[in-house]
């Protein structure tokens, strides 16, 4: 089945190519939301439901033997409905007609280039996305979902402490109607659009590094966490590669895995956390540090049989348990990483029989933190942490 998607921009036909109108014409039925509908006249139309996603695969099915034209906002490969349709109807062949993007126009309009502009989007993501971006302290757009998109931006860049942010609204760009509002965190634009674009300019001193080693107290914890110089060890150790899957078992605060993240938007990342409390505060860490999606599952061994091969394992509570070691081995893919923090004897005892089983590396680090006697300076150690690194 062929499937047209062609972008269309907020002025509606004018915004068409020769070829994407010739494609539109052709079209038996076109497909897309009601506002974009509007934009054009067809003999059949059809509306996307609410919600898009489950019934997708079923109403494409349904038009099989009918020429189908797919409407979408400026570019549609750029969040847009392409990405959804190669993704929940793969045995569909897509000719897509892209418009300008949002984004494009965006940068257009604010003087911003577009390969050092990051974005995100509120449409498929929580605000709390966009904490990573605003880390960097580098100006950044954000695709609005509805009205309050703006407002939702500047509650948390408020709670954040950053309330002399500048906000801009670009709405309905490229329209006869197109209005652009500036204001800031504090003082929010007014978006009387859904279809709209965000700029946000962070100040320097929002930045905040996206190495691994964020101070401890960037974490709420009860003790259970990675303290920062050996949390860097342990995610250089794991060797992040852009989109693979870590699975973290023992999770305590979630430091690993939300480092893991912070480094990439496609990586990915699983913690398995038995304890109920730890896996609340697990949550309000990734959220409080941009990586909302952090995937937290239940108890190691069960939990592991149910969930995707991952590309890496890490492992900082739970080696000695029954079944753990074995259950996380056997998930990981070929050529896949694992890295094992050990400090006590038990465990320590685990990692060198598993590097005499599986080979792998076997390192001691330890770190002497500066203390005081009186008026004099001393170091103290902490307790040494044995880390096993190997490849399956």
């Amino acid at each position: 089945m062929i499937i047209d998607v062609i972008g269309i921009g907020a002025e509606g036909l004018s915004s068409l190519s020769p070829a994407a109108r010739a494609a539109l014409d052709s079209a038996e039925i076109v497909l897309g939301s009601t506002r974009q509908l509007a934009l054009v006249d067809a003999p059949a139309t059809r509306a996307w439901p609410s919600p898009l996603v489950p019934a997708l695969p079923g109403m494409i099915a349904e038009l099989q033997q009918q020429r189908v034209a797919v409407l979408a906002s400026g570019d549609p490969l750029f969040h847009g409905i392409a990405s959804t349709l190669q993704r929940e109807v793969p045995e569909a062949q897509l000719r897509i007609y892209p418009a300008v993007s949002s984004f494009a126009m965006a940068c257009a309009r604010l003087g911003w280039a577009q390969q050092h502009t990051p974005h995100t989007s509120l449409v498929t993501g929580d605000v709390a996305s966009i904490g990573v971006l605003v880390d960097q302290a580098r100006p950044f757009l954000v695709l609005g979902r509805d009205r309050s998109s703006a407002a939702t931006i500047c509650d948390y860049l408020r709670e954040r402490g950053l309330e002399d942010t500048a906000v801009t609204v670009l709405a309905d760009l490229g329209a006869a109607h197109e209005c652009i509002t500036t204001g800031t965190a504090a003082a929010p634009p007014e978006q009387d659009s859904g279809l709209a674009v965000i700029a946000v300019e962070p100040p320097a001193r929002a930045a905040r590094t996206l190495a691994p080693g964020l101070p401890d107290d960037s974490y709420d914890h009860d003790g259970q966490l990675t303290k920062q110089d050996i949390r860097a060890f342990t995610v250089c150790a794991l060797a992040p590669r852009a989109g693979e899957l870590l699975w973290d078992i023992g999770g305590g605060s979630g430091s690993i895995s939300i480092e893991w993240l912070r480094l990439d938007p496609r990586n990915r990342a699983r913690i398995f956390e038995s304890h109920p409390q730890r896996s609340k505060r697990i949550a309000a860490n990734a959220r409080a540090l941009g990586v909302p999606h952090l995937d937290i599952s239940g108890a190691a061994p069960d939990a592991l049989l149910r969930s995707d091969s991952p590309d890496c394992i890490f492992i900082g509570g739970g080696l000695t348990a029954a079944g753990v070691w074995e259950a996380a081995w056997g998930a990981l893919r070929p050529g896949g990483r694992l890295v094992a923090n050990a400090v006590t004897a038990e465990s320590v005892d685990k990692l060198w029989q598993l590097k005499r089983d599986y080979g792998g590396t076997l390192r001691r680090i330890a770190i002497e933190n500066e203390t005081s006697i009186g008026s004099f300076t001393a170091y103290k150690p902490a307790y040494p942490v044995w880390q096993w690194r190997v490849s399956k």
